[in-house]
């Protein structure tokens, strides 16, 4: 029963009458509606600070799709409990929310509990006092499973969405006394009063990022697309986005100086035809569909005029519209200027040529396209400024839907070669309704990307929304679409496999190749040690930053992959794999170290350790000092005896410099058989250009004859260590 009972039996919600925004602390502009609790629709559409990334659809909380009329007051005061905590009532209840939940969390509790009731309702329930455990638990399973058109289980939903079904349940129960028109029973305790997560089998843990990274397979050509486009189309592409805007501002049907008229303008198309023939311009053509459209309203397919833009030609001339009639009348002179001129669709004419992707020669950037198609080009080369942003900068989605036109900062020079570049946008996630204003530092194929978009919007006013809410799925699937088709072959691009990117999955790979440098398809395409100097300069800048957090992501995973590899290298110690180079005897001895303790005849009783765990923790410590070369492993446990060091004259450094490694002389450098690949291609290449040395180039002969035999030398006591014979 509720407490909140008004005399003579009638009750009144303690909400009623109230307004939404208010009690919530939400702002509204002056002039805006505001949602008030007896209304069956809240709209939050212009509450100040909502993230651009919320949509539209989850900004209208809509209670009429409850079917029974009770429970809408029920949903009601369940909502309002969860976004205003601190109303009297609300915050005398023992379980309530005691921190407001954000919009779009209320959005998703509110759908679910519209299921839930509906869910009761097709069940013969009418009232929440008949809910049970039976039916809680029905309810649970119910979501459990995924059904077929015939009722039969095909899949098993995932435990997000069981804990979304469970945590309903639990908050009509926790906020039942607050409810005026019905409630469930005040007893009722399903699942013996467990948590949600619990009750939905969620796996145990927290910070587990079970978001999978971008396959080589598919990054590879992705990115190499995605630069392409950015770099090469983007200046392109950019001057075919001012030819649009100028088109349309002039000739289409919207804008532009002409009337409608249904007298035949002769003699203003023939003077535009004369200015075409002047200007030794081709007449423009229709887009394709609109061909075929023609075709099927009676028009000839091989009649030459069937294809011509009689529509922009009479806006050319003054005249909103042409009419077929017409046609007879100008057949002639039309025909006469298109056999001088010729025709071709309307943008993109006489394309600048560029070097193909794969650098088998040059061609122009582009076939020239009608309005659609152009529009179409655009969109491809703004979804690929958006990939290359997010692929190098860490960004989420949220936080890139935050952009806004003129956020680039302008460039820090350093020094000589030393320019630092910065990207304003906001930090969304944890935050504060309206999020925080942060800064990321990124490097220059990410300020350029973004410099592009504002080159490319249509509205590129200082503080205007740059991508504002976008649908990155679908993006993706239009860049993908493209590179595999025609044009994209045309140009040498790789084709894409059909894999599914999502932003999230972007963030996770730049983590994890930021982490495993300097392997990656990453680094094949960007320079990854710009890319961590700049995460570390944003984590510098702004200790509390969003690149704080990819940082702290990024150190994760390197001390995970770190602690993998010494593993994996301590086994094959165990199985007579040696590693070679300067520092193989002291990881040697380490490696007998460990061995030796896990030896039960040697050690007490109470120290025998045997399990992986136990060995894990003691490889724990050489693995903080581990740092990967492209050809060896660096065990930086001394810096004094770091020859990187010593070369650069800074021998006190807490960080070798692995540019400057020389790993056949420095006594803390090992290299391992998943180095002798490196080492091998760089002998065979060697051997190569020892092959094309004419015999004048003496002393070229000499340094590269060295560096060939130090790579043998190398490749020799990788194979006798390991055991291997080749």
């Amino acid at each position: 029963m509720s407490l909140f009972t008004l005399p003579g039996g009638a009750s009144e919600s303690v909400f009623s009458g109230a307004d939404v925004c208010f009690e919530a602390g939400l702002g509204l502009p002056d002039e805006a509606r505001r949602p008030m609790f007896d209304d069956d629709l809240w709209d939050f559409t212009h509450v100040v600070g909502l993230p651009n990334q919320m949509s539209k659809v989850s900004r209208r909380f809509d209670f009429a799709a409850i079917i029974n009329p009770r429970w809408r007051l029920v949903a009601k005061e369940q909502v309002m409990a969860m976004i205003a905590t601190a109303h009297p009532q609300v915050a005398q209840l023992p379980r309530a929310y005691r921190t407001p939940l954000h919009l779009v969390t209320a959005f998703g509790r509110l759908a679910e509990l519209t299921r839930f009731l509906n869910w009761l309702t097709s069940q013969g329930i009418s009232g929440l006092d008949e809910l049970d455990e039976h039916r809680c638990d029905g309810y649970l399973a119910h979501r459990r499973y995924l059904l077929d058109e015939d009722g039969g289980r095909v899949g098993e939903s995932s435990p997000a969405t069981r804990r979304a079904a469970a945590q309903t349940v639990v908050d009509l129960i926790n906020h039942c006394s607050l409810f005026t028109s019905d409630a469930p029973p005040t007893g009722l305790r399903p699942w013996g009063g467990a948590a949600p997560s619990a009750i939905a089998e969620m796996p145990a843990g927290t910070g587990i990022n079970k978001t999978p990274p971008v396959g080589d397979h598919v990054l590879q050509p992705l990115l190499a697309a995605a630069l392409f486009l950015t770099e090469r189309i983007g200046p392109h592409a950019i001057d075919l986005h001012a030819q649009v805007k100028d088109a349309d501002r002039r000739w289409s049907l919207k804008s532009g100086d002409h009337k409608a008229t249904t007298r035949l303008p002769r003699e203003e198309i023939l003077h535009v035809l004369a200015d075409y023939e002047e200007r030794d311009e081709p007449l423009p053509l229709l887009a394709d569909h609109d061909t075929r459209r023609r075709i099927d309203q009676g028009w000839l397919p091989h009649d030459p005029l069937t294809p011509i833009a009689f529509g922009l030609l009479t806006r050319q001339a003054g005249v909103t519209q042409f009419y077929s009639r017409w046609l007879p009348a100008l057949r002639e002179a039309v025909e006469s200027t298109l056999n001088r001129v010729g025709a071709a669709k309307q943008f993109a004419r006489n394309a600048a040529p560029i070097t193909l992707s794969d650098g088998s020669g040059q061609l122009p950037w582009t076939f020239p396209l009608d309005r659609l198609q152009a529009t179409a080009l655009i969109g491809i080369v703004r979804t690929a400024a958006i990939t290359t942003l997010a692929a190098v900068s860490g960004m989420r989605s949220s936080e890139l839907m935050e952009l806004q036109v003129g956020c680039r900062r302008p460039p820090e020079t350093h020094g000589p070669g030393l320019v630092r570049y910065r990207i304003a946008s906001k930090v969304i996630k944890g935050q504060v309704l309206g999020g925080v204003d942060d800064e990321w530092v990124v490097i220059q194929p990410a300020y350029t990307a973004a410099g592009l978009l504002e080159q490319l919007h249509d509205n590129p006013v200082d503080g205007t929304a740059l991508l504002g809410r976008f649908a990155f799925d679908v993006r993706y699937t239009w860049l993908r679409n493209w590179v595999n088709g025609p044009a994209g072959q045309r140009l040498g691009l790789a084709p894409i496999p059909d894999d599914s990117v999502n932003l999230r999955a972007l963030r996770r790979t730049l983590a994890l190749e930021l982490a495993y440098r300097p392997g990656g398809v990453l680094a094949t395409k960007i320079h990854l040690k710009h890319v961590a100097v700049a995460t570390t300069e944003g984590y510098a800048s702004r200790p509390g930053g969003a690149q704080a957090e990819l940082l702290a992501e990024v150190n994760k995973h390197e001390s995970e992959h770190n602690l993998d590899l010494v593993w994996e290298e301590f086994r094959n110690y165990q199985q007579g794999i040696m590693p070679a180079g300067p520092g193989a005897r002291d990881l040697i001895a380490f490696f007998a170290h460990i061995d030796a303790k896990l030896d039960p005849a040697d050690a007490p009783a109470a120290k025998v350790q045997r399990n992986d765990r136990e060995i894990l923790s003691l490889l724990t410590k050489r693995a903080k000092v581990l740092h990967l070369g492209p050809a060896n492993y660096c065990w930086f446990t001394d810096p004094s005896r770091a020859l990187c060091l010593r070369l650069a004259g800074t021998p006190t450094a807490d960080r070798p410099l692995i540019g400057m490694c020389d790993s056949a002389r420095c006594p803390q450098a090992t290299h391992h058989p998943c180095h002798r690949p490196v080492w091998t291609d760089h002998a065979d290449k060697t051997k190569a250009f020892l092959a094309e040395l004419g015999p004048t180039r003496r002393t070229e002969r000499t340094r590269l004859q060295a560096d060939y035999d130090r790579a043998a030398r190398v490749v020799t006591a990788i194979d006798t260590a390991s055991g291997s014979h080749p």
